[in-house]
């Protein structure tokens, strides 16, 4: 049996930062992801940019050798006083680069099968040691070492939906009316950009809403529409007619919004569609129909842009994710369950992994009903890392121990990046102690 000192299941943000923080520590790492790249919401499902989480943020060291690695390589931009504006593409060489200066060791294209938990603990996972492409009973019968076992001292869970808790039977916290719409972000090429954004920034006077910045000769935007009532929207009458014309059905406008990316002068991406019509993250069947109304939405989006923005007249798909952006799934038990109690009332704690000012974000499938609460510097402390059921199992990202609404803040990509190093420190000073 392989051993290490810490194994992460999962290669998006919080995993990354947690594999990336132990291993400059000198702790042995492996890091196993299930797709053939690093990144998770960033690269897989073109989530950017990374939003800003305060200004007394802890435990952001990864996310500032992340910017710079990117920087170097062209995939990183400043806009609006965010570093985080960054390239999915070139991302997922970045943090390649960062593994290996961290002499992290990972496996791609792998998934766990099993596990083995011995008085509390996990003593190993078990993984495929060949890639198949479909599962041969008589191949595994006669050859019996088509699996390994991997050890370690702590187990890090930074799949998104828990995935290695629920292997250990962990209990969660989640609860069936918990859910919030998902999204499947995509990008469009061949964007004139400087005149949509000169028609954009006349169109729209409201910059709470739109902006626009020569940021070294490269021109970046932002815009959003929603179908939600608290404000007036610029675009409205766009999306409105767009409805009445038959380009765009009603749901296709509850959310709308659009970005400039770093280094791809001639790109925008896209928040959206968000799908409203189903919110069960964990079933199969809701998720995959959820992605078939999702690419139809999307094929709708690019011709009204087409039709309705100027700059957009030649612009065409150029990538769609290939992940849902899940804002909510599986929340494990942890040893502390943080509340949105404990955000409004900035509750401190002995050792916090992140500080954040992040608000209350919950999105809902219902016209008017979505919260953006705007809150001040919160905590959220490693004991709600901490499995409550297993002793050697901790979790970063989405998936922590926290009740719905509280979860709706700590959820972004900053916190998740502080989540990652606040473990890889706190696995490093075990060892020294």
């Amino acid at each position: 049996m392989e051993k290490y000192d810490v194994v992460v299941i999962g290669g998006g943000t919080a995993g990354c930062a947690t594999a990336y923080t132990a291993g400059l520590a000198g702790l042995k790492v492996l890091l196993i992801e299930k797709n053939i790249h690093l990144g998770g919401t960033i690269t897989s499902a073109l989530v950017v940019p990374a939003m800003k989480c305060g200004e007394h943020q802890i435990n952001t060291e990864f996310y500032e050798a992340l910017v710079t690695e990117l920087k170097s390589i062209g995939g990183q931009a400043t806009y609006e006083n965010n570093e985080g504006w960054f390239n999915p593409e070139l991302t997922k060489i970045a943090l390649d680069n960062l593994m290996r200066k961290a002499a992290v060791e990972v496996f791609f294209d792998t998934h766990i099968q099993d596990v083995s938990i011995v008085n509390r603990k996990i003593k190993s996972v078990k993984i495929s040691k060949e890639i198949l492409s479909v599962y041969n009973e008589t191949l595994e019968k006669d050859n019996k070492d088509l699996s390994v076992c991997i050890g370690a001292k702590y187990f890090v869970d930074a799949t998104g939906n828990c995935e290695l808790g629920k292997l250990c039977h962990c209990n969660f916290l989640e609860q069936k009316n918990e859910q919030q719409p998902v999204s499947l972000r995509f990008l469009m090429g061949g964007v004139d950009v400087p005149h949509f954004a000169k028609w954009l920034e006349e169109y729209d006077k409201d910059r709470n809403v739109t902006t626009v910045e020569d940021i070294d000769g490269f021109i970046h935007l932002s815009t959003a529409y929603t179908w939600d009532k608290d404000k007036k929207w610029a675009l409205a009458p766009l999306f409105e007619d767009a409805v009445k014309k038959k380009i765009l059905k009603n749901h296709d406008r509850n959310y709308f919004q659009i970005f400039t990316v770093a280094g791809m002068p001639t790109h925008i991406a896209f928040n959206c569609p968000r799908i409203i019509d189903y919110t069960d993250t964990l079933q199969v069947k809701n998720m995959s129909k959820a992605l078939l109304l999702a690419r139809q939405s999307i094929f709708r989006l690019a011709n009204f842009c087409r039709i309705y923005f100027p700059g957009f007249e030649n612009a065409y798909i150029s990538n769609i994710a290939d992940m849902l952006g899940i804002r909510v799934s599986r929340r494990i038990k942890g040893k502390y369950i943080y509340t949105a109690e404990d955000i409004k009332n900035g509750k401190e704690f002995e050792h916090p992994v992140l500080i954040s000012n992040y608000p209350i974000d919950v999105h809902s499938n219902e016209k008017d009903k979505s919260t953006l609460q705007i809150v001040k510097d919160y905590q959220v402390p490693i004991e709600s890392l901490m499995s409550a059921d297993i002793d050697n199992l901790y979790v970063a990202g989405r998936c922590i121990s926290t009740d719905f609404m509280a979860q709706g803040a700590i959820r972004v990509q900053a916190n998740c990046f502080s989540m990652g190093v606040g473990l890889g420190k706190y696995f490093a000073g075990l060892e020294k102690s």
